[in-house]
């Protein structure tokens, strides 16, 4: 089977699927834009769940941009070490908010995203798709990554932009 040919109709084949998640929520459980950005960073490596639960404590000290920007990196620490990698996300999230300084400073463009510390292409598109925004490609996570390949849409196994190239080689932009 030749995987880039255009015999596969991937947008007959992905329907079932689509149909059945697409109304599903983001597992992540976030209140505003500023909640989603931090969480995103927070995420990476990590589960949901974790970052649900810890970000509780950490938003009710830090509601938005303006009072993160204020904090330390040891004020932050406490509220994250649960978090895989918390002393480089913990330097991510304080230059975040420094950066952006407010809600309504953040960039809904991928380059926009990708120019700041910590957000790569997964987590801008999150953060876009999530904003209603259109995202500029595919979420390659974890699970995407491992299920690709499977079923052929993809020939590659690990480089999660690799995968997000190739994918968008043959998959219909508006699937």
């Amino acid at each position: 089977m030749d995987l880039f040919s255009n015999d596969i109709d991937w947008r007959q084949k992905l329907t079932p699927i689509l149909e059945k998640y697409k109304q599903k929520e983001h597992p992540l459980k976030y209140q505003n834009l500023y909640q989603l950005v931090i969480m995103v960073v927070l995420s990476a490596q990590d589960s949901d769940e974790n970052i649900n639960k810890i970000t509780i404590p950490l938003f009710n000290t830090y509601p938005n941009f303006e009072s993160l920007s204020k904090a330390t990196i040891s004020n932050i620490i406490p509220y994250i070490t649960a978090v895989k990698f918390y002393e480089k996300k913990a330097e991510w999230i304080l230059n975040i908010a420094k950066i952006i300084k407010k809600e309504e400073n953040i960039p809904l463009t991928m380059k926009g995203l990708t120019n700041i510390n910590g957000i790569g292409r997964k987590s801008a598109n999150v953060i876009m798709r999530e904003a209603n925004v259109s995202p500029e490609g595919i979420m390659a996570d974890l699970h995407v990554i491992r299920v690709a390949s499977r079923i052929g849409i993809t020939t590659s196994t690990k480089d999660g932009i690799k995968i997000e190239k190739e994918m968008m080689l043959v998959l219909p932009k508006e699937i």
